[in-house]
C-alpha cells in the first residue's frame, strides 16, 4: 500500500517538476543552470517522497573560481533525487544519448544543456567529448560523471571509464570527487523510513602535470580514495 501511494506519488512529481523544467529551458535553451535548478526540484521534492534523507560534507569543495569535472558514484535511478540535490551552479552531466526520447525528462535533460553521448558511435563519442571541453574551458561549466558508466545497483564500484579522466587533463581542469554512502542496503518503497544517504565531497585533485599517460595513474588513485571514502560512510551508518 505505502509502494502505491509512492509509485503515485512519483507520478505526480515528475510530470509537474519534468513540465516546470521544460518551461524552464523553452524560455533559455541549453543554460547551464538550467541543469542544476532542475536536478535540485526533482531531488528536495523527490527525496521525502521515498523516505530517504541526505546528510552531506565537504560542499565547500565545490568551488567556483573555475570549472571542474565531478565524479560519483552510480548506485540507481534514485540517484537523480539523492545527488541531484546537491548538483553545484554551473554544472551539467554526461549521459546516454537514449535518454533523450524518455517521454518529459529526456526532452528536459536535452534543453537543460546536458552532453548526450551515442556510446555505440566512437566518433560521435569523441564529438560529444569535445563539447564537454568546450564548456569547460570556454563557457565555465562544470561538467557532473557517473564515471563507472551504469549503475553498480548499491554494491562495490564498477571499474571507472576513461572519459571523465581524458577531459580533465585535455582542459586541464580539477577533478572533484562525490562520494555517496550505499543507501540501497535495507531500502524499500513499502518502509516509511529508508535511512540516511551520507554524502562526503572530496578536495580537487589537480590534473596539472598529467598527460594522457598518466589517464591510469589518475582515475586509479581517484578510484581508490573514493572506495575509502564510501566504505567509511558505511561503517558510520552501520554503527548508528
Amino acid at each position: 500500500m505505502i509502494r502505491l501511494f509512492r509509485f503515485c506519488l512519483l507520478a505526480i512529481h515528475f510530470v509537474m517538476t519534468s513540465t516546470a523544467g521544460l518551461m524552464i529551458g523553452i524560455l533559455r535553451p541549453f543554460h547551464p543552470t538550467n541543469s542544476r535548478w532542475c536536478a535540485h526540484l526533482y531531488g528536495k521534492i523527490g527525496l521525502p517522497i521515498i523516505g530517504i534523507k541526505t546528510q552531506v560534507e565537504g560542499l565547500e569543495n565545490f568551488q567556483r573560481s573555475q570549472p571542474c569535472i565531478v565524479v560519483c558514484n552510480h548506485q540507481s535511478n534514485w540517484d537523480l533525487f539523492v545527488v541531484g540535490s546537491i548538483v553545484p551552479e554551473r554544472t551539467v552531466s554526461v549521459g546516454k544519448k537514449s535518454l533523450k526520447w524518455v517521454p518529459l525528462f529526456g526532452q528536459l535533460y536535452w534543453l537543460a544543456g546536458n552532453v548526450l553521448v551515442d556510446r555505440g558511435n566512437p566518433r560521435k563519442a569523441m564529438e560529444a567529448m569535445q563539447i564537454t571541453k568546450e564548456a569547460l574551458t570556454t563557457k565555465n561549466t562544470s561538467i557532473w560523471f557517473f564515471a563507472e558508466g551504469t549503475r553498480n545497483k548499491g554494491k562495490n564500484m564498477l571499474p571507472f571509464k576513461k572519459g571523465a579522466f581524458v577531459t580533465a587533463i585535455n582542459a586541464g581542469v580539477p577533478i572533484v570527487p562525490v562520494c555517496c554512502s550505499s543507501y540501497l542496503n535495507g531500502f524499500d518503497l513499502n518502509k516509511w523510513d529508508n535511512g540516511t544517504a551520507k554524502l562526503r565531497v572530496l578536495p580537487a585533485v589537480s590534473t596539472q602535470g598529467y598527460t594522457q599517460e598518466n589517464v591510469k595513474e589518475l582515475m586509479d588513485g581517484i578510484y581508490s580514495n573514493m572506495m575509502d571514502t564510501i566504505n567509511e560512510l558505511d561503517a558510520a551508518q552501520a554503527s548508528k
